[in-house]
């Protein structure tokens, strides 16, 4: 009979997760777990049933209707069975809700369920962390009416009264670089405030509602002059008819995604704030929606190396099951060890974010989240591409071909590199993060997490990384050029640094219950080298640029 291949299966994304389950065993009061595993738990059934109906069915792409049978313009966008099923799957488990929880394990909690949730929502998620980052924003700005307007909406745990909000940043005329927005406020006879202009990444255009940035008219130049506006979209089950979608991006991956170009014609918003600082006003929204991109990049490595292994498991070569083959064996290790490293420093930002929140952070810890938070979302970016890169190799041929759902994880993975900030933009803002008390929160940090460990030696390797990126600091603080230049190296150090240190806690802890696992990911990452520091020779960079 001829041979045919098992295919990998994915084994149940919660139940058989020891890094997580290890985590919240770790962190969370026991009282608090009861609720959080049974959402938990559905949200990993969730899981299997998404990659099996992915398997065996053709994949879909959101699809835009601009004009109906009689020509009025609707711009309608069909969604996938993923999307259209993320409202009950989103307000049924607390999926977004439970991170503005008043206690200060709201935001871990939220984030083991995005963690188990988000490969099997087709990137339902990156609208999410908008909703979230819209809500973090809406209370800060303290602004009342708009308080009590959205946010019940953006927190609703059912999904007849949910909303999504977008985030309307980008334009052609500006990525990054936010100050040459061209997006115009006006106000009308009445007062009202309206927006015109393009957006050039709208991925979140399905949204209720959305935050936007602007220029008033009248104001000056630059980002400081820019306010952040509040828009919603739909008259009762009608697009306003000010918003006009151009077209759905065809892009690299996220294809369930419908990203749009849209046009501002007069649609009416409401200012957060003042009418000015707008970019200001966004930045505890990024700090949400990082927080997001790196567990989220996180859960990507999650399902590439957990299919990776188990086809390692049925899959036979030279008389031998891949699995038994040192050198196979050796390259999922390593992706392994790496992986539960990214996983450490996510998660840390997860809790951090919460005790900061709430006012349950030490001293230090405020400025720890202001340089974790870019440091991990730059990493687990880049980490992601090259471990789900890796793991398609895993597959040999079967990792190329589209209808094994494999290509899909790379494709989704180079996302996390370019979203909220590319890793040249994070590196710059690991230096601002520097500038200020971060240097002496991280050593504070590391110190108290190594404070037991009994690896000496990657406890030595950490301390010496660490102070060798200082004297790097040090030793180019007088040169902007060079410091800018080397700043990618620098972030990848003491990112790697900051998630041996956390592995080194969370393997004291696991030792100590007997389990030598996380103890073995320590050695083998520490292995794998800390230090990515370089000193750029400006010379050459213009050399070969020439």
């Amino acid at each position: 009979m001829e041979f045919l291949q098992a295919a990998p299966q994915l084994s149940h994304p919660y139940r058989s997760d020891r890094l997580l389950q290890a985590l919240l065993d770790r962190v969370l009061p026991a009282g608090r777990r009861a609720a959080l595993d049974a959402d938990l738990d559905v949200l990993g059934d969730y899981a299997v049933m998404a990659w099996q109906r992915a398997c065996s069915t053709t994949r879909r792409k959101p699809v835009l209707t601009r004009w109906d049978a009689w020509g009025r313009r609707v711009d309608r966008v069909e969604l996938t069975t993923a999307w259209q099923e993320g409202p009950v799957i989103t307000t049924g488990h607390a999926v977004l809700a439970a991170g503005h929880e008043d206690h200060e394990y709201g935001r871990l909690e939220a984030f083991a369920r995005v963690y188990l949730y988000h490969v099997a929502s087709e990137f339902y998620t990156c609208p999410l962390a908008m909703t979230d980052g819209a809500a973090t924003a809406l209370k800060a700005s303290g602004n009342r009416a708009l308080i009590e307007r959205a946010l019940p909406h953006f927190l609703s745990r059912d999904p007849a009264t949910f909303w999504l909000s977008g985030q309307w940043m980008t334009e052609t005329a500006g990525g990054s670089d936010v100050g040459n927005t061209e997006t115009v406020a006006r106000q009308d006879p009445e007062g009202q405030w309206r927006l015109y202009g393009r957006k050039w990444f709208s991925s979140a255009v399905v949204g209720e509602a959305a935050l936007a940035l602007a220029r008033p008219e009248g104001a000056g130049n630059g980002a400081g002059a820019l306010a952040l506006f509040y828009v919603e979209t739909m008259d009762d089950t009608q697009r306003k008819p000010e918003l006009v979608i151009d077209r759905l991006k065809d892009k690299l991956g996220t294809h369930e995604l419908p990203t749009a170009e849209i046009h501002l014609e007069g649609l009416p918003a409401w200012p957060l704030g003042e009418l000015a600082h707008g970019v200001r006003q966004v930045a505890p929204m990024l700090n949400v929606t990082r927080s997001w991109n790196a567990v989220c990049a996180v859960a990507s490595m999650a399902r590439a190396i957990r299919l990776a292994r188990d086809y390692a498991t049925r899959r036979q070569a030279f008389g031998h099951t891949l699995i038994d083959h040192p050198l196979h064996a050796r390259t999922l290790a390593d992706m392994q060890a790496s992986f539960e490293a990214a996983f450490a420093l996510s998660f840390e930002v997860a809790h951090l974010l919460g005790r900061v929140e709430h006012g349950a952070a030490a001293v230090h810890e405020a400025a720890l989240l202001r340089l974790l938070t870019p440091l991990a979302k730059l990493w687990t970016g880049k980490l992601a591409v090259a471990t789900c890169s890796e793991a398609l190799e895993c597959f040999g041929g079967a990792g190329y071909i589209e209808d094994t759902g494999l290509p899909q994880l790379l494709r989704d993975a180079q996302v996390y590199a370019i979203w909220e900030g590319t890793t040249n933009v994070l590196s710059l803002d690991t230096l601002r993060a520097l500038a200020g008390d971060g240097p002496d929160a991280l050593r504070t940090a590391v110190t108290g997490w190594l404070k037991d460990s009994d690896d000496m030696h990657a406890a030595s390797v950490i301390h010496q990384t660490l102070e060798a990126a200082a004297r790097w600091l040090d030793h180019n603080s007088g040169t902007r050029e060079t410091l800018e230049a080397g700043a990618r190296g620098l972030a990848f150090t003491l990112a790697r640094c900051a998630a041996a240190a956390l592995l080194a806690r969370q393997a004291t802890w696991a030792s100590a219950r007997g389990d030598r696992r996380p103890a073995s990911a320590l050695r083998r990452f520490v292995g794998l080298g800390l230090d990515r520091l370089v000193l750029p020779d400006a010379g050459d960079t213009r050399l070969l640029l020439d």
